[in-house]
């Protein structure tokens, strides 16, 4: 469910954040599980590079900006480059920008994502192999923006989380069907993109 749909208007300014560069990209697997992506699978060198770069060039985010991340340790070792960088209070972590979990496809070669976005493309509930479905995600990441609208007006919020997650989250600011994620414009490692809300 996209409870985005339900707002008239939102009261913050939203800008999402994709990790740097991680040891799960430079190996070519997917790494989704809380027990793999907790413990390990940080950023590597260039991936801490390319974040520094990319806040460094970044002239709207500001030391009152509010940090929301993932819990993973790529995302943690990202957020907590931003926040050094714009001297922000504490970074809160949160499991609903968690990366997607692709169950069975854990640990397997990243060629297999393409393999669940075509089934993503029929339908938003499939769990092939028991991945989590993009509705599920929609669903958890929207519930967040909800929250945070409750909780704040008038902020700068950055999100620091993951591929599918923040390519998910961007259709139900489209308000478009989840489905329809990977058309949406794709988001590089590293790269900070400000949201903007669509109503019909």
């Amino acid at each position: 469910m996209n409870h985005l749909v339900a707002l008239k208007k939102i009261n913050n300014r939203y800008f999402i954040l994709r990790h740097g560069q991680s040891q799960a990209n430079v190996a070519g697997i997917i790494l989704s599980h809380p027990q793999n992506g907790l413990k390990g699978y940080g950023l590597t060198k260039g991936g801490k590079l390319q974040v520094e770069k990319s806040i460094r060039t970044n002239k709207v985010l500001d030391t009152h900006t509010e940090i929301y991340s993932s819990d993973f340790i790529r995302a943690k070792e990202t957020a907590q480059i931003v926040r050094r960088h714009l001297g922000a209070k504490a970074i809160t972590y949160t499991v609903r920008l968690r990366e997607r979990n692709f169950g069975g496809w854990e640990k397997t070669s990243d060629k297999n994502y393409h393999h669940v976005w075509l089934e993503d493309a029929k339908n938003s509930h499939h769990q092939l192999k028991g991945v989590e479905s993009v509705a599920q995600v929609v669903n958890r990441v929207t519930k967040l923006i909800l929250k945070l609208e409750n909780k704040f007006k008038n902020k700068k919020i950055l999100l620091v989380a993951h591929g599918d997650t923040l390519q998910i989250l961007q259709t139900a600011f489209l308000n478009a069907c989840p489905s329809t994620h990977r058309q949406v414009k794709h988001l590089e490692v590293a790269e900070i993109r400000e949201l903007k809300l669509i109503k019909t």
